[in-house]
């Protein structure tokens, strides 16, 4: 027998470093958490972090696996890293930070760029999209640092993600993952690649091809663990890395979504809809789908900006009761929320939400606004706050026939992660919503298991990833959709939320006239 025979997935998400240890068949044996501050913000909007804070959770995180009552570290075939994505990280040639990490949260914008010229501007201008080129070359964070820090631009040797800064700390080469490519970056996303040299984008970023690390496929290795990067987690030196994906493309294949049919609902602090598919699909136009977790694939996606954080951001304006109670009674403050909740009826009596708090690029366009309408004398916190459950399952619902639209084949089930899956009020009002089984995988942690069937697919462990998928993914529990409840909320969805945004819009657009915001 194998005595290498257990897979480590390092995940760096927002708020925390969790190293997970899973065996061959996708059950979690051992596993440590290292939470940290997601950021800082030395001015509105910005959104930073010391890239060492996260390296330093990595290794307590590791490290914290082998103190546990058994360790499992001898048995570790492999290691396989996912991140949160477009966070972006400014080295020197020695892989030393220029500057803190531009969080993926962060919000500072590059005005006044010179306009895309030449044969690809005329070309946008014709097809007006001149002013979703503005908007990408407003957001780049390259755009902000070459323009603002232009001392520290020309000192840089590699800009990464933070994916390809942790894989150089583990492995001494600036090498990434296909998978990971999310940002704005001079990525090639239909071919998978980095764009050729007369892409568009060149024209509207400043970074070079030399700045840029090599990208490998998911499945095959990124390196070796060094000495030094040994020492300071407790890896074995020597131990392979293998390419994984961001943590939203992970989440998917850890769900068990491999085909088209196949929604990935995640419920974090951006709430999204994937689908894997084999064709390159741009669910909205010019808004392209992001790299699977499996070569050759992509996860074809809708966002919504701000998705679970507005249950935070709820928890935080007007649960102050909820957390005092649940302190008092020591309690987990969720429970508590989850019993305000089931007390509502569906449709929130009317109560309607739009959940744009931040707004998007395209559906809802830099103008949309979050919107709250039908309250009554009857609403209360509890109405709101199931209000904002079912705004987010509409707006994935819209999401779900855009993609069904493009690809042309029906969504027929759901299997949803993050940490709203855990909520059962979530779960039921999402299977009614959409009118679908809704499932929560086996574990919480889809996106560690996704990439651990990298991990396992790469080192030989599984012959393929349908096989991996098959063995290490596991339907929890089912969620059926109630019918009744069901032709509620659909009448809501197409009578009143559908058209809110469009009746809406013109309002939006002159708020932002009078006020400035959003810019």
């Amino acid at each position: 027998m194998n005595n290498k025979d257990l897979l480590l997935a390092i995940d760096n998400g927002t708020q925390s470093v969790k190293a997970l240890i899973f065996d061959l068949e996708g059950r979690i044996v051992a596993k440590e958490i290292v939470p940290f501050t997601p950021y800082y913000s030395d001015n509105p909007g910005w959104a930073e972090q010391d890239p060492e804070v996260f390296w330093q959770a990595l290794c307590r995180a590791c490290q914290g696996l082998w103190h546990q009552e058994i360790n499992y570290k001898e048995r570790i075939a492999g290691v396989a890293l996912t991140t949160q994505r477009a966070t972006v990280i400014n080295v020197d040639k020695n892989g030393k930070p220029l500057r803190p990490a531009m969080i993926w949260l962060d919000q500072r914008k590059t005005h006044g760029l010179r306009p895309l010229g030449g044969p690809w501007g005329f070309l946008f201008k014709i097809i007006r999209l001149s002013d979703t080129i503005a908007y990408f070359q407003a957001e780049a964070e390259a755009n902000w640092i070459k323009t603002y820090q232009p001392d520290l631009w020309q000192n840089t040797y590699k800009y990464l993600l933070l994916s390809g800064y942790l894989t150089y700390r583990l492995t001494g080469e600036f090498v990434d993952s296909i998978g990971c490519q999310v940002g704005y970056i001079p990525f090639d996303y239909k071919k998978l690649r980095w764009a050729s040299k007369r892409d568009w984008k060149w024209e509207v970023l400043p970074i070079k091809q030399s700045m840029l690390p090599k990208v490998i496929p998911p499945g095959q290795p990124l390196g070796n663990i060094t000495q030094k990067a040994a020492s300071e987690t407790g890896l074995p030196a020597g131990l392979p890395l293998i390419a994984a994906a961001a943590d939203k493309a992970c989440e998917v294949i850890g769900s068990g979504s491999l085909d088209p049919s196949i929604g990935c609902l995640s419920y974090g602090t951006t709430a999204t809809i994937n689908v894997t598919s084999k064709k390159y699909i741009e669910a909205i136009p010019m808004l392209p789908p992001y790299p699977s977790a499996v070569p050759e694939y992509h996860a074809i996606e809708v966002q919504i900006f701000r998705g679970y954080w507005m249950v935070s951001w709820f928890k935080e304006e007007f649960g102050y009761q909820e957390q005092r109670e649940a302190a008092r009674q020591g309690l987990e403050v969720e429970n508590l929320f989850e019993k305000l909740v089931e007390k509502i009826p569906p449709g929130s009596m009317g109560l309607m939400l739009q959940p744009f708090w931040s707004p998007g690029l395209k559906n809802p366009g830099p103008e949309a606004k979050g919107a709250i309408i039908g309250f009554g004398d009857v609403h209360t916190r509890a109405h709101l706050y199931r209000s904002i459950l079912e705004g987010l399952a509409y707006a994935l619902r819209e999401g779900k026939e855009r993609i069904e639209k493009r690809t042309g084949i029906p969504i027929t089930n759901l299997k949803v992660s993050g940490g709203g899956s855990q909520s059962k009020s979530a779960m039921q009002l999402t299977a009614d919503i959409f009118g679908l089984p809704t499932a929560r995988p086996h574990i919480y942690e889809t996106s560690g298991l996704g990439a651990s069937i990298d991990a396992a697919v790469g080192l030989g462990l599984h012959k393929d990833f349908e096989s991996a998928v098959k063995a290490m993914t596991h339907v929890g529990e089912v969620f059926e959709p109630d019918v009744k409840t069901h032709q509620l909320y659909s009448q809501l969805y197409h009578d009143v939320y559908k058209k809110m945004y469009k009746r809406l819009k013109p309002f939006y657009e002159r708020i932002r006239e009078i006020t400035g915001y959003p810019k």
